[in-house]
């Protein structure tokens, strides 16, 4: 597989170029060793901007992003693909999520319980991957291009368990610290504010480095990319709605933190 490919080329890159440590090459590309020797072991999905930022340290002229473009084909189906092309650029990323945490703020294990269900026939190694792939991707929010992340979950989140109680404490846990940030804010839309345009599926909205914007509109098991300025307009206009009728970054916080004592696995135990 490419990614194997694209770990190998990493490491021989290091070896060619004075045997690099990782700790140097995490110095120079500004991820950290961790992310660097999980692209090495095919554990992690090497997103951009880490692809170019190696062809630069290596002086290689595109070989590490032409491999990401193998990589690419590889992963994602045609469809997706160039959803996941614009998200890797994307410098401000709005999502309306109504039925699962997005995929970007998501443990391991809440990413794996949602895999296993939805593809009852795949193998666990094949499962592996997927969840490879979906931690990989939020490395970027660690990196320093970073997107700006403006997050809305529906109540109904929060409210159904995925993966048992330990699972959702700790995906609880994740969300935290990253409800109110500099980079990024989450607002929870409660029960009470009804029906909405955009109930029954979930929206992604991506701003791009040249400031045009584009939409994706996922139900069940299929997705749709939008780019028409106008369309994509309206679907910014349900987005600013949603944001409006949400419940302040302050007061998801608190309602984020009811649902975590809620799914206290230390709670469920026998007294």
């Amino acid at each position: 597989m490419a990614r194997h490919l694209f770990g190998a080329e990493q490491r021989r890159q290091r070896q060619l170029n004075g045997d690099m440590s990782l700790d140097a090459l995490a110095d120079v590309v500004n991820y950290s060793k961790t992310q660097l020797h999980g692209v090495e072991t095919a554990e992690r999905i090497p997103f951009p901007p880490l692809p170019g930022k190696l062809d630069a340290a290596f002086g290689t002229d595109g070989l590490f992003d032409g491999l990401w473009r193998v990589i690419e084909r590889e992963q994602y189906p045609d469809r997706y693909r160039r959803f996941m092309e614009l998200a890797a650029q994307a410098t401000d990323i709005c999502e309306y999520a109504g039925h699962m945490v997005p995929g970007l703020l998501q443990t391991e294990a809440y990413a794996r319980a949602l895999l296993r269900i939805g593809a009852p026939e795949a193998s666990a190694d094949d499962v592996d991957e997927w969840v490879a792939t979906r931690m990989s991707r939020q490395d970027r929010l660690s990196s320093d291009v970073a997107p700006y992340l403006w997050t809305i979950l529906d109540e109904a989140v929060l409210r159904r368990p995925v993966g048992g109680r330990a699972v959702m404490y700790e995906q609880f846990a994740k969300l935290q610290p990253l409800v109110d940030t500099a980079r990024s804010k989450i607002q929870v839309l409660p029960f009470t504010h009804g029906e909405h345009a955009l109930l029954g599926g979930s929206l992604t909205l991506l701003t791009l480095p040249n400031r045009s914007s584009v939409a994706y509109l996922e139900g069940i098991g299929e997705g749709q990319l939008i780019e028409t300025p106008a369309a994509v307009r309206r679907r910014h206009r349900s987005y600013d709605l949603l944001r409006a009728y949400a419940l302040s970054p302050r007061e998801s916080a608190a309602l984020i933190e009811r649902a975590m004592e809620d799914f206290n696995p230390c709670e469920a135990l026998p007294t």
